[in-house]
């Protein structure tokens, strides 16, 4: 029997010190509203949050019951950083990454336990938003990072818990993300940067005004060799907005596009990490091609009605070949007797995709039995036609593991799906006095998702999936004084199967990644229960605090279970039971004089609730059939439990400030090892160092400069648990001398990049 005693020790003793470190000097991004002096004297300037995808009239922070939090496009620009998910994880309270594709653009973005990941099969808690337009991918339901330009963003807001106006999928939280006009942004601008790992970039930002007419364009070209081997990016991103405003109505046309090549470097084993700088195989490459058309617009009928809606349609093509070891090698064929003598695979897989929708929202404020009120009611709709081939091919390894095809590309998987998911929201609220405001939404969802075989060769694969349910929420705000804001709130959301995973949930059949599809039993929805409490005030005109504490269970979790190791990726997806993600943030922000400080604290405890048992045969625990059983408890693996984040901005001189990030992880379980039982134990927790500095030159030319793990700590931040097949002279293959190991998805070295920024009005 565990016992988690010690760990619980240690994590008291660490929040105690994070607690007051938060306290006495400041937290991340945290949406606070601000104060005009003493907290005796407040007379705060009221800022205003979204509380759905689309543009309202919006609420103030004192009546949203959740730890909201906001970044603006001048808190990213103040410091450069290469990818805009490096910022989030800087930046953003609660937010970790894992880099288990191994390219910097290609991360799983975690946010209170919650993942929003590029890997198909990732089982996905997070929504992410564009203009009102949900981009999770409908094949998969996957987030591409590298779709939109980082120097389109206007604002992100990060929003926690089972929000029902955000629709499916929102089980943690919501990513909205706002892009930038011609009104807001006249002028324009060129940057260019260049530094460690061949890194190059230019990006080029034009906005202006006419009349009621205005426009903004932004476009970057950015490559890079990678810090590893075999792990080069090429990313071209292009957006384009034009617009119509008058004192009532706006309309606004936007176009993202991208063209991206990325590869990665997969997971290695601990005994590779003589040079970690290695690839465990390759090539692995990643073709991500998108462009989407969005109308979105509002009109004001009156200064308390507001009517808002887009349309969209969105065009996407993904092109991935995977280098696998082959699982199979060694074994007997039962028909012919054959022994299969082919060392590797290559795995190739095409999803063109083809999404459209809608969504109208209706916004009213009025009196309610002489109490203010505010009403919003809306539809929405969303459609997607996927198409989805997979071919192998065999292949032979080379003396630095590449993966040679020795003859042509077999298909496996022909498929198409379509996806439809319709919804009907309400939100209302209420003012029952000057101090206290109740909010209470509900949001009707009904989605289903068909499934049909091209090739011919999988006909049980042919089938209709629907999922419907009503999901509630309510919530509590009190603002006894204009400094102090207290807050409740409990809100549920729903989860569908994604075509992926309903193809893939049968234990005697395991899927690859990128999956097969074959027949399989249905799978039923993730319900997700969210609870939080917590407050946030002023201290001084200075100090800034805020502080949460959440749980949210999800029924029916949805987990890939691993059953063949890292070499391969193969598994299947299966309901786990309940699981549990549950802690506490303390958050603040101190000025004085040229100094401010940022400080954000997470404990999250995120751990299974439910016995099951999966297959994990690397798992140094697994019985004779290589099954592990899993007890209510176990920590969900990849999720650490404590998160340090401070950040310090010291203006030197008014044309020049110096920044420094501190991050801190305590560690983690890897995937595989969801008993906590594997004889590797932990990876280990980290702290790294980034620094950056900026330099107005003069009004229109800046120079600046970054530093990312200033003391080129070596870490992980991602492991899986797998079978190493190379354990031979120089780590070549060696099929009669597989070793179980724990691979890890290691960190990047010390990197310095230096740029320059001309800007013009």
């Amino acid at each position: 029997m565990k016992s988690h005693r010690d760990d619980w020790r240690r994590t008291r003793i660490a929040a105690a010190i994070a607690g007051m470190l938060a306290m006495a000097q400041g937290t991340y991004a945290v949406a606070q509203d601000e104060p005009a002096s003493s907290p005796s004297q407040v007379m705060p300037v009221v800022t205003v949050v979204g509380t759905a995808p689309l543009t309202g009239l919006g609420m103030p922070l004192t009546e949203v019951p959740a730890a909201v939090q906001v970044v603006s496009a001048k808190d990213i620009e103040a410091q450069h950083p290469n990818n805009i998910t490096a910022y989030l994880e800087q930046n953003v309270t609660s937010v970790t990454l894992n880099s288990s594709q191994g390219n910097p653009y290609q991360p799983d973005v975690n946010y209170r336990g919650f993942t929003a990941s590029p890997l198909l099969g990732t089982p996905q808690g997070l929504s992410v938003f564009q203009d009102g337009v949900r981009v999770n991918e409908p094949f998969g339901d996957v987030v591409n990072w590298d779709l939109l330009a980082q120097s389109a963003i206007e604002r992100i807001e990060v929003m926690p818990g089972s929000n029902p106006l955000f629709g499916l999928n929102t089980l943690g939280g919501a990513i909205a993300i706002t892009t930038k006009n011609g009104r807001d942004n006249p002028g324009g601008s060129v940057e260019v940067e260049g530094g460690s790992f061949a890194r190059r970039s230019v990006v080029f930002t034009q906005g202006g005004q006419l009349g009621h007419f205005d426009y903004f364009v932004t476009a970057n070209d950015e490559a890079d060799q990678g810090w590893a081997d075999h792990n080069p990016s090429r990313v071209k991103q292009l957006f384009g907005k034009v617009g119509y405003t008058d004192p009532r109505t706006t309309v606004e046309l936007s176009l993202t596009a991208a063209d991206n090549q990325l590869q990665g470097t997969q997971t290695i084993p601990r005994s590779f990490l003589d040079n970690p700088r290695q690839a465990y195989t390759y090539p692995d490459e990643n073709q991500n091609r998108a462009i989407m058309l969005n109308l979105s617009g509002k009109h004001d009928f009156s200064d308390a009605l507001q009517l808002s809606g887009d349309a969209y349609y969105r065009h996407y093509d993904n092109d991935n070949l995977s280098s696998n070891v082959n699982g199979d090698y060694g074994s007997i064929d039962p028909a012919t007797g054959a022994i299969d003598t082919v060392p590797a695979q290559n795995a190739h897989s095409v999803i063109s995709q083809d999404s459209y929708g809608f969504a109208l929202q209706l916004s009213v404020t009025s009196k309610v039995a002489g109490m203010d009120n505010q009403l919003m009611a809306g539809v929405s709709g969303d459609f997607a036609n996927t198409g989805f081939t997979q071919y192998t091919q065999d292949a032979q390894f080379t003396q630095d593991r590449q993966t040679v095809g020795t003859g042509g590309f077999t298909l496996q998987t022909d498929a198409s799906t379509r996806n439809s998911n319709l919804g009907v929201f309400v939100t209302d609220t209420l003012s029952l006095t000057r101090t206290i405001t109740l909010t209470a939404s509900a949001r009707y969802n009904h989605a289903s998702v068909d499934i049909e075989d091209l090739s011919g060769m999988q006909p049980l694969l042919n089938g209709s999936h629907s999922f419907s349910r009503i999901n509630p929420a309510l919530g509590l705000t009190y603002n006894p004084v204009p400094w102090l804001t207290a807050y409740a709130n409990y809100s549920e959301g729903m989860r569908t199967p994604t075509a992926i995973e309903l193809a893939c949930a049968d234990p005697a059949a395991p899927c690859s990644l990128p999956n097969d599809f074959i027949a399989d039993p249905a799978l039923k929805p993730v319900v997700s229960r969210t609870f939080e409490a917590g407050a946030r005030g002023t201290l001084s005109s200075a100090i800034h605090w805020s502080a949460a504490v959440f749980r949210t269970d999800l029924q029916d979790d949805i987990q890939f279970v691993s059953s063949n190791g890292a070499s391969t990726s193969t598994g299947y997806f299966q309901n786990v039971g309940t699981t549990r993600r549950q802690g506490f943030e303390i958050n603040a922000r101190a000025q004085t004089g040229p100094l401010t400080v940022n400080a954000g604290y997470t404990y999250l405890r995120a751990t299974y609730q439910s016995s099951f048992v999966e297959q994990s045969a690397s798992n140094s625990s697994a019985d004779g059939q290589g099954n592990i059983t899993m007890h209510p408890g176990d920590r969900i693996p990849g999720i650490p439990e404590n998160t340090l984040k401070l950040r310090l901005d010291y203006a030197a001189t008014a044309k020049w400030n110096v920044g420094a990030n501190i991050l801190y992880r305590s560690s983690i379980f890897a995937r595989g090892d969801e008993n906590n039982l594997d004889s590797n134990g932990r990876i280990a927790g980290y702290a790294i160092v980034d620094l950056d500095t900026t330099y107005q030159v003069t009004k229109q030319l800046q120079l600046f400069a970054h530093v990312n793990n200033l003391f080129d700590k070596r870490y992980a931040d991602f492991g899986i648990l797998g079978q190493n097949s190379f354990n031979g002279p120089g780590h070549s293959f060696s099929p009669d001398a597989v070793t179980n190991e724990q691979f890890l998805g290691m960190g990047a070295p010390r990197g310095v990049w230096v740029g320059l920024r001309y800007a013009w009005k």
